[in-house]
């Protein structure tokens, strides 16, 4: 019986116990066997039927055993029995949710609890060992104090007796705030050590293998296997060289697989937790304990040390802050510089639960880095060492860090050459290799001479000769080639065989902040409603209070004497002209206006939309407001006429809108101005205008999106911003074609459930039906919100929406990896593109994920950046060692907030930009994490506090040195690279060094070829292996045997030509016309029978030619090899098959190089040519007597070569004629569903 697991990974369990080793069915069945056979055959029969029987017996039992260690559930099966009481078992096997990785066998463990622990809720407020958190029962004591769990990939399951249910472990990570005030640490070290025992130690372990390891795995897998035991038989029948040949070429193959997986193990090793020290308070006083030794519960000091040459403190775990404030840098976790502000929980509800993905501004994420701290002294607990106060909420595997490591380690199963389409084909072959071998049996057992021995070993070579022990090597030589041809376009791939999937690939799915839009920031005005809807960019225009809160209104802070800050923040101070300094102070440029000074911020927060600032301007205090326009509006104490319309106007166009508002607040003191409540400053405002900002498309986003689409993938976009931008964005990228309908709430918010499609500019409203979307669709493009997405969640129409809609909008992280599962659940093949760590779940999910990253900048482009004078004030990036190598400078990428504002401190914003005022965003791919530090640029030549030597262009030659040295440490480019921590491409299958979406096109390119180049491997393979088990069989009986240099010379050849043929460059363009997607279809298996029948018609009529020439000769089937006229025919056709097979099925255009393209495979096939014909006229006679080949008579080795002749033309018309018949799919077209509509449409239309 399955026991169900609270968790979206896993989604049931079932429970065993072990069967003593005895008693184990792949014990004791054998071990009567062997006894049977000891004591009836071995007395009984001869020693030749004897042996065979015995080899029968240990070849099933090693089968047998090997069978145990390829499937989890025949291992289950054969080695324990199942129980229904978890007090009974010793290991369970996980079953995985959908997507999610392959079942597996854990053990269970049992830990006592301790009777403090029992008990639930808080004692003395300082423990949070028992805390039962919202929505997760805590497990309950088992038998005698005991708790029950397992460890699945590093998720720790606790079993619930009482709800029959295992639970995730819990954290104290949703308790209420005021609990989290009151905490003051562990009282005790027995506390300590009971949490200890809970939650383990604060560090990544999983373990290392060494290379005789992974060897040993490799080698334990089925085709290696398989390639062994053929390689066995093969020498049993003397075939030497060709076995040994064989065999050092399968070794040498698995070597370099196990050194590559090796070498990105070691590296994903290096991610730790810093083993640095940390005041934490324990037991009533403050101690140093090293961060792998901190636990849920901790209070601690966390900050960064003050003094000269000090940086940044990476965070050991993730941590609640109770008092004092920091600025983090998150790049590790978002992909993105963009420092966050991180502020206390003073001020929030004691009854308030804290969740972490809405009140991340009070929590600091493991591995991310702290490059500022402004410690509280107000509180009763005081650091010693100046530090914030903070709690720790999770750590190891359960920190964000360490959930990220999770999901490149075990989201999705790895893409194998082994794949299911590969044995349905196999198996399709054994079909006649077992006719074929059956044949050989009732001949052999007709005749009593012959040898039972010979006869099995014959049978067993002819079904294995049908499957090809080469497959896997020949499927990595054209993954290989399209690794290397990726790598020097700067794309790097760390799943090779998800290359195929990319040629299959039929809808592409693109992120667009940062992806399809640059990461620039434009300020194009202000529109002020009291006076007309037009937009006003000339800032002298802007009336004092729209000035103040564009000047004040933002989360800009010095970080190291540089000025950090969103980059739409940053524009919009420099719009109005007005300058930050570092004492909280804004200042115009020019006039006389009064500076505005901040006196306390309250910091956006996505679940409000907004964020504030109380200020002082001379005598008088003002707050200001900025939010989304939806949100501002509810403040207001008078919204104007067009309100709605005006912010909507420009959203239309794909502008940010943010509205601004203030209020003078009455006479107070300044420690009063500084304590006044969030709600009671954002409330009764006047309205200050609406702020525009333009973020402008790539140069090739469009050009490259037209591009996909004419190639017939289907276009989508997913976005974090609001759903009129994206419509507005895709229309001009070619995902919308059409008129867009947008999935919105009803305004009656009394049903949840209830939704309109509504065009952007209200023309059309329709209502939302289920079973009408797919009739809709066929007229509009569709928009879906993350609200809407929700919606359709609960009324299961996921699989009946997402399929036909083009935008997404509004789309948290984890709906953005529902939306990718969704597509593969309904069969489609997905690309998504995307830059920041946050499509995470999305980039894994997908079949061909793409991560972003900003190019190598020339040296040229570096030195004119660093050399470019900026102005005095004005926040600029320092230069990075990852900028476009078109020279275009793209700024440091705002945050993808749930509105169009602010989400906290951009990308650390330091000197050196570039000519067209743009700013880099610093990325750090290849940079060891203690030099991951944005804070610490040099400044440049303006002559700033803290210059150094090093001039910014000497520290950009150094950084972009030691990246090239890096990247080029692979050599030839031919294994994936190791990428860093904090990437995107950690979780993505794919890695570009760019700033466009062209690599996708590149990536498609060359999966179309590599899937097209598999395809005719499979039939070449396929059609060589059933000629040869036709040799093995029929024309065995009848003599024929090969020679082992022949065999060798046989295996060379047709190596040289895979290889040649893996070589094919693909096409500059992308075709309409898509390549076959399977294995499986009329085109593949009639060309097969097709070519057989016609290679099988060719062998039979020049060996039957060949015998009239020789009838004296009585050859025996299981005799030596000896050469003769019959068998010099049988090689030299089987290898004019091998040729013209090779040549019939390459497929060249639309996808790859024609024949007289690929130089290589050209100059091959001549040589083939020109060889059979030296052969066949005997030409070089040393040659022949080398291959132990005998003269042809005269004439009828001219009328060989004309049976070749026209074999080669009869398979090239029959596999020219089935393209023909069965082309590829054809370009997407309209869907074309149920019904025309559009009349039923017009009539539900209204305005």
């Amino acid at each position: 019986m399955a026991i169900p697991v609270n968790s979206k990974v896993v989604k049931s369990v079932e429970l065993y116990r072990w069967r003593a080793t005895a008693w184990r069915l792949d014990m004791w069945p054998f071990a009567g066997m062997y006894g049977a056979w000891l004591v009836m055959s071995a007395p009984q029969l001869d020693p030749t039927d004897s042996g065979i029987i015995l080899g029968c017996i240990v070849l099933s039992h090693i089968l047998t055993w090997l069978f145990t260690a390829w499937s989890v559930d025949f291992r289950c099966f054969m080695h324990a029995e199942k129980v229904r009481d978890v007090h009974l078992a010793d290991v369970c096997k996980v079953v995985p949710a959908k997507f999610s990785g392959s079942k597996e066998v854990v053990p269970l463990h049992q830990r006592k609890i301790s009777p403090g622990e029992k008990l639930n809720g808080f004692r003395d407020g300082s423990q949070l060992l028992t805390s039962k958190q919202s929505g997760s029962p805590a497990p309950s004591a088992t038998q005698a104090g005991e708790e029950i769990g397992f460890e699945f990939r590093k998720q720790q399951f606790i079993y619930s007796e009482e709800e029959n249910k295992f639970f995730k472990l819990d954290y104290p990570n949703k308790e209420p705030f005021g609990t989290y005030s009151k905490l003051t640490g562990y009282g005790s070290e027995t506390r300590a050590q009971v949490a200890m025992e809970k939650w383990g130690r604060n560090i990544f372990e999983f373990p290392q293998p060494t290379f005789g390891n992974l060897m040993k795995e490799h080698c334990m897998e089925p085709f290696f296997v398989f390639q062994v035991f053929c390689v066995g038989l093969w020498c049993l029948d003397d075939y030497w060289y060709y076995s040994v040949f064989t065999l050092l070429m399968l070794i040498l193959f698995e070597s370099t697989v196990v050194k590559s997986r090796l070498k990105t193990l070691q590296e994903l090793r290096r991610v730790r937790v810093d083993s640095q020290t940390l005041m934490v308070h324990r037991g009533g006083k403050w101690m140093k304990l090293s961060g792998m030794d901190l636990l849920p519960g901790d209070v601690v000091s966390i900050g960064r040390p003050t003094g000269q040459g000090s940086e940044e403190r990476t965070v050991p775990a993730d941590m609640l802050l109770i008092a004092g404030s920091a600025i983090a840098n998150e790049a590790l976790l978002t992909g993105e510089s963009t420092p966050q502000w991180k502020g206390s929980i003073v001020g929030r509800e004691p009854g308030d639960r804290l969740s972490i993905r809405r009140d991340k501004n009070h929590v600091l994420f493991g591995g991310t880095k702290i490059l500022q701290h402004t410690p509280d002294k107000t509180g009763s607990l005081k650091a010693p060492d100046g530090g914030c106060l903070a709690v720790v909420l999770r750590t190891g595997f359960e920190t964000s860090q360490g959930k990220l490591m999770r999901t490149i380690l075990f989201s999705t199963e790895r893409v194998t050459a082994n794949n299911w389409e590969s044995g349905l084909f196999i198996c399709f072959l054994v079909v006649f290799a077992l006719i074929a071998a059956g044949y050989v049996l009732k001949k052999g057992l007709d005749d009593p001479n012959r040898s039972k021995y010979k006869l099995f070993l014959n049978c067993s070579l002819i079904i294995t000769s049908v499957i090809p022990p080469e497959l896997p090597m020949e499927l990595s030589i054209a993954v290989n080639t399209s690794l290397i041809a990726l790598a020097k376009k700067g794309i790097y791939c760390t799943e090779p065989f998800r290359i195929p999937f990319a040629g299959k690939v039929d809808v592409c799915c693109f992120d667009k902040t940062g992806t399809l839009t640059s990461d620039d920031m434009e300020f194009r005005g202000v529109v002020v409603l009291s006076e007309s809807l037009e937009l006003e960019a000339d800032s002298s225009k802007f009336s004092n209070p729209t000035v103040q809160a564009l000047a004040s209104c933002h989360a800009l802070v010095f970080v190291d004497n540089k000025l950090v800050g969103d980059p739409l923040e940053k524009a919009a101070l420099k719009g109005v002209d007005w300058s930050y300094t570092a004492d909280e102070k804004a200042i115009p440029r020019k006039g006389s206006a009064p500076p505005v000074q901040i006196m306390a911020r309250h910091h956006f927060a996505s679940h409000l939309k907004r964020m504030s600032v109380v200020t002082r301007i001379d005598e008088n205090f003002f707050c200001f407001v900025k939010g989304a326009p939806e949100t501002i509006q509810e403040r207001l104490t008078e919204v104007y006429p067009g309100y709605v319309e005006a912010y909507k106007q420009f959203t239309r166009q794909g502008s940010r809108v943010i509205a601004l508002a203030y209020k003078r607040l009455p006479e107070m003191t300044v420690g009063d101005a500084r304590s006044l409540d969030r709600e009671e400053v954002e409330t009764g405002l006047s309205f200050a205008g609406f702020a525009v900002f333009a973020c402008p498309l790539r140069h090739d986003s469009a050009t490259v999106l037209k591009e996909l689409k004419e190639s017939s993938h289907d276009l989508v976009m997913i976005t974090g911003d609001q759903a009129l931008t994206a419509c507005h964005v895709a229309a001009q990228v070619h995902i919308i074609t059409r008129s867009a309908l947008i999935l919105t709430p009803h305004a009656d918010e009394s049903n949840e459930d209830t939704f309109n499609w509504i065009s952007p500019d209200e023309k059309v409203k329709l209502p939302y039906k289920k079973e009408e979307v797919l009739d809709i669709s066929n007229e509009y493009d569709l928009c879906v919100a993350g609200d809407g997405l929700g919606m359709l969640q609960r009324t299961h129409a996921l699989e009946i929406v997402i399929p036909v809609t083009k935008v997404f909008a509004r789309v948290a992280p984890d709906q953005k990896e529902l939306i990718l599962t969704t597509l593969k659940a309904v069969g489609r093949t997905a690309l998504m593109c995307g830059d920041g760590t946050n499509d995470v779940g999305a980039l894994k999910q997908a079949h061909v994920g793409v991560a972003l990253l900003n190019a190598i900048p020339p040296v040229k482009a570096a030195n004119a950046s660093s050399s470019t004078n900026t102005e005095p004030g004005s926040a600029t990036l320092a230069p990075s060692a990852t900028t476009p190598s078109t020279g275009q400078v793209n700024k440091a990428k705002r945050s993808k907030s749930a509105i169009a504002g602010p989400s906290g401190i951009a990308g650390a914003v330091q000197s050196g930009a570039s000519s067209s005022g743009a700013v880099t965003r610093p990325v750090k791919v290849g940079l060891p994490t203690g030099q991951q530090n944005p804070g610490k640029t040099s400044p440049t030549g303006q002559g700033g506090p803290g210059s150094k030597p090093l001039t910014p262009a000497e520290l950009q030659k150094l950084k972009l040195k030691k990246m090239m040295d890096e990247l080029n440490e692979e050599g030839d480019g031919r294994s994936a690279p190791t990428v860093k921590l904090g990437d995107a491409s950690m979780a993505a299958p794919f890695t570009a060094k760019h700033s466009s979406v062209r690599p996708t096109t590149d990536i498609i390119r060359q999966g179309r070829s590599t899937l097209v180049t598999t395809l005719q491997m499979f039939k070449i393979l396929g059609l060589n292996c059933l000629a040869t088990a036709y040799v093995l069989s029929v024309m065995h009986l009848d003599g024929v045997k090969l020679g082992d240099m022949q065999a060798t010379i046989s295996g060379v050849f047709t190596a040289a030509f895979f290889l040649f043929i893996s070589h094919a460059r693909p096409l500059n363009t992308l075709s309409a016309q898509r390549p076959h997607p399977n294995i499986f279809s009329p085109y593949v298996i009639l060309s097969l029978l097709g070519q057989f029948a016609i290679h099988i018609t060719f062998l039979v009529t020049v060996v039957n030619g060949a015998k009239k020439y020789m009838p004296e000769e009585c050859i025996e089937p299981d005799s030596e090899f000896t050469p003769n006229l019959v068998n010099t025919v049988s090689y030299m056709s089987n290898m004019m098959i091998q040729v013209a097979t090779f040549a019939v099925n390459y497929i060249g255009h639309p996808f790859n190089q024609s024949i007289r393209e690929n130089k290589p495979f050209y100059f091959a096939l001549t040589s083939a040519a020109i060889f059979f014909t030296a052969l066949l006229s005997d030409l070089f006679r040393s040659l022949n007597d080398w291959l132990r080949l005998v003269p042809l008579p005269q004439p009828y080795g001219r009328q060989v070569l004309g049976y070749a002749a026209a074999m080669v033309a009869g398979c090239y018309l029959w596999e020219h004629s089935l393209r023909w018949v069965f082309p590829p799919p054809s370009p997407t077209k309209p869907r074309q569903r149920r019904r025309a509509v559009s009349k039923p449409l017009e009539s539900k239309k209204r305005d």
